[in-house]
């Protein structure tokens, strides 16, 4: 008999999959049971769909899931309520070759040794990387968009690595390209070439698409840099958008000199050194937001109409945060929230539908979506990843000795960023600007200032928690190798 799925209604109101086990089946659970054989693979029926979507330089309260009350993102936002949202969601190192390694491989930096835009996967590193196991596991695998690791020569011959390949070198291109009559912009396209993926998908074989927006990221050096689709032009125009609370002057001058001359303040210069360019900037960066949710509610729209819904797992992250103007500051590269903090669901479309979205306060990383992924696949995480699966907090159990703190790094380009390293626990973090002497080091209490507005380096007080995360620096730099 076959499996039939039902859509009831609006795309979220999905009813749940009928299995019919027969005693073949039961036998062979008593059978594994017994025997003690926990690494059998997931039947090829009850293995999801996944959807893997990856902004590009997206903040994590941009969005409305997470709080922003500026940001038209409905398809996302209902897509979140149906899931599970992790409001504590972090990268271990804020710039995009070395987070996406992060993301393919589930290794931090100093494992997976991705340190600059030319540095290319091992064919042994990429054996370990989450599209390359779920191939081998029978999955039909896809990219879309910006990959972000190697040269371009290496990243095109990534398409041998996937049954679907629309994958990009470098930045990903233009956000409307030259000579196109129909000036379909970059998110669009993406858009299409995913309903081009899912239109192929066969209902006997699960799949993995991973697509990578190159949006909100800036077309830098462009005139327009964070140029939006054009059906987009008119929103946000009449909307004041309020600048975050340390994007002045007095929080400028209180970076160590190295970061004030960045090249974080050189791209501040250009996008945020007036109001009214402010204002400019950061409606032209919601819009390319909005341009996102667009083509995520007809990637839903398309999965009902497969008939797919009702056995998908839908995971939406970003691969580093962005300041806007926070600090006086652009873009990413340093330790601060606004930099670290990324947007991070996972809506498993396979559960009933709930009245309001789970909340997870525990922190994760992006080192845990290529475990996650895997767990959800019935496949296997290899020793060399360093993340965990997330899976447990979305089915509601409990996930004993989950971390409480973790190791940033970031060396890339030290002539235009200064390198940095730092600890962030739940409640406290210490940073430590390692090229500078003598030592430039801050501290802060996130409980009591969850923005940073207060460096607590020179605190007497703060002496012995200062000296602890000092000792963890040290340990945690050797353990995350």
């Amino acid at each position: 008999m076959k499996r039939r799925e039902k859509v009831q209604g609006s795309r979220f109101k999905v009813s749940g999959l009928r299995h019919r086990a027969g005693s073949f089946w039961n036998l062979m659970l008593v059978v594994w049971f017994f025997f003690g054989i926990s690494a059998a693979p997931t039947p090829a029926a009850e293995r999801p769909n996944i959807i893997f979507i990856l902004a590009d330089d997206l903040r994590s309260d941009a969005v409305g899931f997470m709080g922003d009350r500026v940001a038209h993102t409905p398809n996302l936002d209902r897509l979140a309520n149906r899931g599970t949202i992790f409001r504590s969601a972090f990268v271990t190192t804020s710039i995009c070759n070395v987070s996406r390694a992060s993301l393919l491989t589930g290794q931090a930096l100093r494992r997976h040794g991705i340190t600059n835009f030319a540095t290319t996967f091992t064919p042994r590193q990429w054996s370990g990387t989450y599209p390359a196991l779920l191939r081998q596991a029978g999955y039909r695998t896809g990219f879309i968009g910006k990959f972000g690791v190697g040269t371009d020569a290496a990243v095109k011959a990534m398409a041998k690595e996937f049954d679907f390949w629309r994958g990009l070198p470098g930045q990903g291109g233009l956000f409307f390209t030259t000579n196109d009559a129909t000036r379909t912009h970059a998110t669009a396209r993406m858009g299409n070439q995913a309903l081009e993926f899912l239109n192929e998908a066969d209902a006997a074989k699960p799949f993995c698409l991973s697509i990578s927006f190159t949006a909100p990221h800036a077309r830098d050096g462009q005139p327009r840099e964070f140029a939006p689709d054009e059906r987009d032009e008119s929103l946000y125009s009449n909307t004041h958008i309020v600048p975050p609370a340390t994007a002045t002057e007095a929080f400028h001058q209180q970076l160590p000199e190295s970061v004030r001359k960045s090249e974080g303040r050189t791209r501040w210069e250009r996008r945020f050194n007036s109001p009214e360019m402010f204002q400019a900037t950061v409606r032209d960066y919601y819009r390319l937001i909005t341009g996102i949710d667009r083509e995520v509610g007809r990637i839903l729209e398309t999965l009902d109409a497969r008939g797919l819904t009702g056995n998908t797992v839908v995971v939406f992250t970003s691969d580093n945060g962005f300041a806007l103007g926070d600090r006086g500051l652009a873009d990413k590269w340093f330790a601060y929230e606004e930099s670290i903090r990324v947007p991070l669901f996972i809506a498993d479309l396979r559960q009933p539908a709930m009245k309001h979205a789970q909340s997870i306060r525990q922190m994760a990383l992006n080192v845990d979506i290529a475990p996650t992924l895997l767990d959800y696949a019935g496949v296997p995480t290899p020793r060399e990843m360093q993340g965990r699966s997330l899976r447990g907090f979305v089915e509601k159990r409990r996930e004993s000795g989950w971390r409480t703190e973790w190791f940033y790094e970031h060396h890339f380009g030290p002539e235009i960023i200064p390198p940095s390293e730092s600890v962030r626990t739940e409640r406290w973090k210490y940073i430590r600007y390692v090229n500078e002497s003598p030592v430039i080091e801050e501290l802060y209490d996130l409980k009591r200032d969850p923005i940073e507005q207060r460096n607590l380096i020179a605190g007497k007080k703060y002496a012995r928690t200062l000296a602890q995360l000092r000792e963890r620096w040290k340990i945690m730099g050797e353990e995350w190798k």
